[in-house]
């Protein structure tokens, strides 16, 4: 599966924490090259050297720089494109728009213009989108009927009515995210940029007869994570609360209902996806989690009493844009590239907890 001899590997945001993972895994290729901006958001609290296999060649620099291109195509064809490059704040979105829709939306333009110019058309471009494009997703009423759920409103929010309601003001049970079934429906600006990276790839891919592959990935954990970004990885976050000792304050009422799926599954989603291209003409959009989802509070317990520090808490806090439930169905993804989640909650949580105590001690 992991045979990719003879393939030159680009990878934007490839130096970042599913980035360096997936370099480990890219030996057989002839050439991987790298181009992450570095971000001190990120990259402030994550351990270098950021190049991590010996076939690979790094260039710092922003992918939304023309500038940056003219050097990294400078001599070099990829023959697959892996896109990882993205602004990822949900909730920091709605108030730095303009950072998030200049990085994933402008600089994914400006590097398919690049690749245009350079006449460097890969043979497969794989991008890695979110959950967060399904907004608060489908949902079911009692009778079976499903609707797909408004976003929940300041108001709403405010007054702790948590779960979303369908068109006509109707409750029901959220369903799984489903690209075959659910149409996307963003509640923040972050997801309307990923949703807008894939469609503009989708778009770019059939005119130039160009494979393209999206993984809609659920919330990714994991050692190499940044401990001290608020913004992403929840489950991190929460991490570095327990293992200092700190009581991990969990918004709504706890009830937010999330799929963790372990970095070490994405990278084998993601070679198993560059093992089995779709075909130029039929881009494919694929849902990569866990197999299994479950309350924010119960991850919360979980990590706790790893930790031995205090239980969770709840609060009647909450993050403008967020969304009440994101679990996926992975069932397309491994009928179509065999892909199969094999990371246990227990077991990412061992190495998470590790990893968290490791930056706790500094």
């Amino acid at each position: 599966m992991n045979d990719l001899r003879g393939e030159n590997i680009l990878i934007t945001g490839g130096a970042g924490f599913i980035g360096t993972k997936l370099q480990k895994e890219l030996a057989s290729a002839q050439q991987v090259v790298v181009v992450d901006n570095l971000h001190p958001q990120v990259h402030g609290f994550l351990p270098l050297p950021v190049v991590m296999a010996e076939n690979a060649t790094f260039h710092r620099g922003d992918i939304a720089d023309p500038d940056i291109w003219g050097e990294v195509l400078s001599g070099f064809t990829p023959t697959m494109l892996i896109h990882l490059a993205a602004e990822t704040g949900t909730g920091q979105s709605l108030t730095e728009s303009a950072r998030h829709s200049h990085t994933n939306v402008h600089g994914t333009a400006v590097m398919i213009d690049a690749l245009h110019r350079a006449s460097a058309l890969p043979n497969h471009v794989l991008l890695t989108s979110s959950r967060a494009v399904y907004g608060e997703g489908d949902w079911a009423e009692p009778s079976g009927q499903t609707f797909s759920a408004r976003p929940r409103d300041a108001l709403a929010l405010e007054n702790a009515r948590w779960a979303p309601l369908g068109p006509a003001g109707q409750r029901g049970k959220p369903m799984p995210n489903s690209a075959a079934r659910v149409s996307p429906r963003p509640t923040n600006i972050y997801a309307a940029t990923k949703l807008a990276q894939e469609n503009i790839l989708s778009s770019w891919c059939q005119s130039f007869q160009v494979p393209l592959s999206i993984l809609r990935l659920q919330n990714v954990y994991g050692a190499g994570q940044a401990l001290d970004n608020a913004y992403t990885g929840v489950l991190t976050y929460f991490a570095r609360q327990a293992a200092s000792g700190e009581t991990v304050e969990v918004y709504e009422d706890g009830g937010i209902i999330r799929d963790f799926v372990h970095v070490t599954d994405v990278v084998q989603a993601i070679l198993c996806a560059l093992s089995a291209p779709p075909p130029a003409t039929q881009p494919r959009t694929l849902d990569i989690g866990s197999g299994t989802h479950g309350t924010l509070f119960a991850y919360a317990t979980q990590l706790a009493m790893a930790a031995g520090s205090p239980p969770p808490a709840t609060s009647r806090r909450y993050r403008a844009g967020d969304v009440r439930s994101a679990f996926a169905d992975v069932e397309c993804a491994r009928r179509e590239i065999g892909y199969k989640p094999v990371v246990p909650f227990r077991e990412g949580l061992a190495d998470l907890m590790e990893w968290a105590h490791q930056g706790a001690s500094k």
